[in-house]
């Protein structure tokens, strides 16, 4: 039976076909298989009981369905996973909201505009990315010290603007700088203004880059790890990364609780996906030149 549809699949099918079809479609299979499998074991493993998870040899599927493992990792006193779960929202979200807001005027007029110290500016954006934060981290402890920040969400929300603002404006510096400078000009012969030309002309227009720019903040808030550790102290104001941590302990590991914590924190981010898809595919879609 194998034999037959490797043959059937890999022998072409109509004049023009690729003669390596077979090849193809077993690839795409193999690389679904190594992409969901850690998934499908972190979702079993958050409903199975801690002596199940770390039984030998292991179970592959739960004996005894332990559904009941997400509602107890809520209500963990030391660890507030419903209040970590909300600081990580407004976190990635008002620092994602920041970042566009910020990065977008700031690419399109480096794209568009020839000014003294363009190149000097351009490079020191890309620069504030070969520094890894984790460096930085004691430096902007005393920082928001003095600032009498410390264990703010604020801080949080700054730090992770100012981590991801040099991508976001060089990603959408490339973009803007792709979109022909005819546009603009047609745009403002006609009358419009230097806002108009960039929200409503090209705005459109650049839309996969907005999109990687959010998408790429979003993820790196979303994840950050380091700076929260250090930053904020009170539990219920840390991340969902710096809670996860917490059921990790030195003599004992609550595993299903792992798992449960880890299967929640990567439901916001396949929802944002599942949002912007259809603005992502859009923009690659859309023409400039009429």
């Amino acid at each position: 039976m194998l034999k037959n549809w490797w043959k059937r699949h890999s022998e072409p099918s109509a004049p023009g076909a690729h003669p390596h079809t077979g090849l193809r479609v077993a690839a795409g299979i193999v690389l679904i298989v190594l992409f969901v499998l850690p998934y499908l074991v972190m979702v079993l493993g958050s409903l199975k009981s801690r002596a199940e998870v770390l039984s030998i040899p292991p179970t592959y599927l739960p004996q005894n369905w332990h559904f009941d493992n997400y509602l107890t990792m809520w209500s963990t006193p030391e660890t507030p996973v419903g209040q970590n779960l909300l600081s990580t929202l407004i976190i990635a979200a008002v620092a994602t909201l920041i970042v566009v807001i910020v990065a977008m005027p700031a690419a399109y007029y480096t794209a568009r505009f020839r000014f003294p110290g363009r190149g000097a500016f351009l490079f020191l954006v890309l620069l504030t990315q070969m520094c890894p934060p984790a460096l930085v981290v004691a430096g902007l402890f005393r920082e928001f010290q003095m600032l009498s920040l410390n264990d703010t969400l604020l801080a949080m929300i700054l730090i992770n603007s100012a981590f991801n603002l040099a991508f976001a404006t060089w990603i959408m510096h490339s973009f803007f700088a792709s979109v022909p400078a005819e546009v603009d000009e047609a745009a403002q012969i006609d009358g419009a203004g230097l806002l108009t030309v960039l929200f409503r002309i090209n705005l459109p227009l650049v839309w996969p880059g907005i999109v990687t720019a959010v998408i790429f903040t979003f993820v790196a808030a979303w994840n950050e790890f380091a700076a929260s550790l250090v930053v904020l102290s009170s539990p219920d104001k840390q991340p969902l990364s710096v809670a996860l941590t917490k059921f990790v302990g030195q003599y004992e590991t609550s595993w299903q609780y792992v798992f449960g914590v880890s299967v929640v924190a990567i439901i916001p981010v396949v929802i944002l996906f599942a949002v912007v898809e259809k603005r992502l595919i859009g923009g690659l879609t859309a023409g400039s030149i009429k």
